[in-house]
């Protein structure tokens, strides 16, 4: 079973023994507030009681060690949350990133069609000056040439 499906069957088994307690505790009361009260039922429920309350402090005591293991960041057994919130950051600067490199981007282009003579070079995405085009004569194969 996966520890979270585990934690989660723990904390309902301390609900069970927190209605366990109460219900202990009831029994006293209703035991006690009788006419005629049998100081060893009242006795059994008060010892069903102190026994119940001492097995759920144990319980949440393990559940608050655990929860603050989590949430300082230490290794702990049967959790991912700390791989959980480092990917998340991983995320967070890569949307960053992301976000620097397009502002950066934008900026380059503004800054690019504010200067005379520059044109688009296609393929790359870059602005390149414009040169003048000049005029290239096809070259001749040199070498043995028949007459």
């Amino acid at each position: 079973m996966t520890a979270p499906m585990e934690r989660i069957q723990v904390l309902d088994s301390i609900e069970k023994d927190i209605i366990t307690c109460l219900h202990s505790a009831g029994q006293v009361f209703v035991e006690l507030s009788k006419e005629k009260s049998s100081l060893k039922q009242a006795e059994n429920h008060t010892q069903t009681f102190l026994k119940t309350l001492s097995t759920v402090e144990n319980k949440l005591t393990d559940q608050i060690n655990y929860l603050t293991q989590v949430s300082t960041g230490q290794p702990h057994e049967g959790s991912g949350y700390a791989s959980q919130k480092v990917l998340q950051m991983a995320w967070h600067r890569l949307e960053h990133a992301r976000s620097r490199v397009n502002e950066l981007d934008r900026l380059r282009i503004k800054h690019m069609q504010t200067r005379p003579g520059v044109r688009n070079m296609p393929g790359n995405g870059a602005m390149m000056p414009q040169q003048p085009q000049q005029q290239q004569m096809p070259i001749q194969p040199q070498g043995n040439m028949q007459q």
